[in-house]
């Protein structure tokens, strides 16, 4: 019999803020042995702040064009950040909405959850869609340099047909409310 799939034991190889590196032996589920990096992160929510009705004829919605190093060069978004510990991705998605763009609130609907790159990272992002938005005071980060634009939902799925939009946590997002007629309803 085949012993369970799992780490067999490993170690750290650097630590960083938020990301803990990892060098993990792991039994494969044919019995096997081998190395895997792991890249350890606290997990994320990310949240579409929709501006109109969403059953309007081209509902509105809120996207950021945020520079992004990794990217070299801007990448259009929705509003996202890393779990605060022990933070719960409904909470975090609130904190983001607010600090990105300015935006309390009334309903938060929860949508699904992603894993980013499985291959070599456990970042899990729990994606939301806000409604009933009212503007506040944004307090973005040191390294956030962002615009925020107002587009229609129309525009937006051109943009991702066109491949204006690349980054998968928006796409996700995007793509799950405009197809799953009723989402943002109840």
């Amino acid at each position: 019999m085949t012993e369970q799939p799992g780490r067999l034991g490993g170690e750290r190889q650097w630590q960083y803020r938020f990301l803990d590196a990892h060098v993990d032996r792991v039994r494969y589920p044919d019995g096997s042995a081998g190395e895997q990096v792991l890249i350890h992160h606290p997990g994320a929510a990310a949240v579409l702040p929709v501006l109109s009705d969403f059953d309007g004829p081209d509902p509105q919605v809120l996207l950021i064009k945020q520079y992004r190093y990794a990217t070299d060069g801007y990448l259009w978004e929705i509003p996202a950040g890393r779990l605060e510990p022990n933070e719960r991705p409904e909470d975090c998605a609130r904190r983001e909405l607010l600090e990105e763009v300015g935006c309390r609130c009334e309903r938060l609907v929860p949508l699904t959850a992603i894993w980013t790159a499985p291959g070599f990272t456990n970042e899990k992002i729990h994606l939301f869609a806000a409604t009933g938005l009212t503007q506040g005071e944004s307090a973005r980060e040191a390294d956030e340099f962002l615009e925020v634009h107002t587009l229609p939902m129309s525009r937006v799925l051109t943009m991702i047909r066109d491949g204006e939009i690349t980054d998968a946590k928006t796409i996700a997002t995007l793509l799950y409310v405009a197809g799953f007629d009723g989402v943002l309803r109840g």
